[in-house]
């Protein structure tokens, strides 16, 4: 095994219209799901023209899943069956485990900037079923650590022996947002055996200490092989990246839709129970 880890794949992605006409790239997705396990799909965002975004993800349902949705800039209202709302705004995050069934809805506002991505972090088989929460995180409860030309801002993990802003309680990811000036490089010791990948907004960057002209661009996902340590280094321009990783569930999956299970048992009784109304477990 290398102690610095390795790219081994690169994800670009396609883009996409979702919900009732958002404009994003789906950077990974439903081919990529053994890959990066446990994450299951990334969408990026970043436009200045709000008729890429202002209609919004109306009303819709998820179960077995938690999505976590992370603003650089902007603005979102939320609501969800369980009668929370609120808004996401800059450098803000919402963790929502939908668990057993929960239906919410996302509205992006008017903003200079719309910046950020949407995580689908898949949950245990035997937490699939688990009671929905939600977690609401803000700017200034977000741990910040500036140092020689790095901040990395720490929403769910550990750096340093700082604690993030956030733990989940069925998969212990680590998620970072870091800033890295032109030419600086940075580190982090990782758990070998967790999944780690970064996805650019943007800058150029490599991942090479032995070969610094291996450069790679913003606006993909970079996936690392198992290593003791990922190591970075911006280019000629500032770098603006997050980063996650978590240990892999090795689970069979039964993606429809928003909703993520183990078997095509369990995906057909969501659907039915869409249908008849007993989708809700929890309010």
């Amino acid at each position: 095994m290398d102690k610095i880890r390795k790219v081994a794949k690169v994800t670009s992605g396609k883009r996409a219209v979702d919900g009732a006409g958002v404009n994003l790239v789906r950077v990974i997705g439903y081919r990529d799901t053994k890959d990066y396990d446990p994450f299951l799909m990334l969408d990026a965002f970043d436009s200045t023209d709000p008729q890429d975004y202002i209609k919004g993800f109306p009303w819709h349902p998820h179960r077995g899943i938690e999505t976590i949705t992370y603003l650089i800039s902007g603005k979102v209202e939320h609501g969800d069956s369980l009668g929370n709302e609120g808004v996401i705004l800059d450098g803000e995050c919402q963790w929502m485990t939908a668990g057993s069934g929960i239906i919410h809805q996302e509205m992006p506002k008017e903003s200079k900037r719309m910046l950020g991505a949407q995580i689908w972090l898949n949950l245990p088989a035997k937490d699939k079923m688990t009671k929905p929460a939600y977690g609401d995180i803000k700017c200034e409860d977000v741990p910040e650590i500036e140092k020689d030309g790095v901040k990395i801002r720490i929403i769910s993990g550990e750096y340093n022996g700082t604690k993030g802003a956030f733990e989940g309680k069925y998969v212990k990811a680590t998620y970072f947002d870091v800033a890295l000036e032109a030419n600086k490089e940075w580190s982090f010791v990782t758990n070998p055996e967790n999944t780690l990948f970064i996805y650019m907004f943007y800058g150029q960057a490599t991942f090479n200490p032995s070969d610094q002209n291996e450069l790679y661009d913003a606006k993909q996902a970079i996936l690392f092989n198992k290593g003791e340590k990922f190591w970075i280094k911006a280019h000629d321009t500032d770098v603006r990246f997050i980063l996650l990783s978590a240990r892999p569930l090795k689970q069979p999956i039964a993606w429809g839709g928003p909703i993520v299970m183990n078997t095509k048992e369990e995906l057909d009784l969501a659907f039915e129970e869409l249908s008849n109304g007993t989708f809700i477990k929890h309010r």
